[in-house]
């Protein structure tokens, strides 16, 4: 189910499995496909799905200093091509995975049938996050990624799942732990390139989901639900008990809804 599989530039980790619609899962950062688990393990049996370590991240290999948002998106594209998926694709991303996702629909808008945008934003950073953006880039390159498997969680999760679920929480730190310095740097300096795609939404006219945690720091259930309401096409799901990790938090809710979406 895991396979490398070679790009021009790079090789990217890529779990495949299942067969039928197409899903392609895009992680958030800095973590791996792994965040998906539950996910892939329950719409593997009913359809195929795709879940690449974005360059840098997981197994996969990085490249140059920067990671823009579109060459992640064109990186999944060339995903599809290598597995021959030549029919149009349900995206599902999540915080940086959402911002692929924007890019993905902007550039190859006819692989994309369906959208699934899991706590993520439409709006660039501000100028002191991006500010931040670079810092950490720097920081990362000289220290490694161990001060944001410490400093991210309380961002990335609820207080519930902190204190109820602490196997969890450690199994996301080590996911930060094992990327690739590199990798993780060229990500956050990508993150802090990215434009504002908010007059893009009216466009999208496309099936789009929603979902974001109610506990959520980083993207509010305010500004998902004026996401929702901008895309023409969308239905909003809040999580109850759940942070910026809706899908790792409470994959039975988020689960649900995923296959009522992918039913309709």
């Amino acid at each position: 189910m895991l396979r490398t599989i070679p790009l021009e530039e790079i090789e990217l980790n890529v779990f495949d499995a299942g067969t039928g619609h197409p899903v392609l899962f895009v992680h958030g950062f800095p973590l791996n496909h792994s965040m998906w688990r539950f996910q892939l393990e329950e719409f593997s049996k009913t359809h195929r799905v795709i879940a690449p370590d974005l360059r840098g991240f997981g197994q996969s290999e990085d490249s140059a200093n920067v990671s823009t948002m579109p060459v992640l998106a064109d990186d999944c594209a060339a995903v599809l091509d290598a597995l021959q998926i030549d029919r149009p694709v349900t995206l599902c991303g999540l915080s940086m995975g959402g911002y692929v996702a924007w890019q993905f629909w902007k550039r190859h808008p006819d692989r994309l049938h369906r959208l699934v945008l899991c706590d993520t934003r439409a709006a660039a950073d501000s100028p002191e996050v991006r500010q931040g953006r670079r810092a950490s880039s720097d920081r990362v390159l000289k220290q490694g990624t161990a001060f944001l498997a410490e400093s991210m969680i309380e961002k990335l999760f609820s207080p519930k799942t902190t204190s109820q679920q602490p196997d969890l929480v450690r199994d996301v730190q080590q996911m930060i732990l094992t990327n690739s310095p590199q990798g993780v740097s060229a990500a956050l300096l990508g993150m802090a390139a990215r434009p504002d795609v908010t007059d893009w939404l009216p466009e999208i006219n496309i099936p789009s989901l929603v979902i974001v945690g109610a506990a959520d720091p980083i993207s509010p259930v305010d500004e998902m639900r004026a996401i929702a309401t901008a895309l023409p096409q969308s239905s909003l799901q809040i999580i109850p008990d759940a942070g910026h990790m809706s899908p790792l938090e409470q994959p039975a809710i988020v689960n649900q809804h995923l296959r009522q979406f992918l039913r309709a």
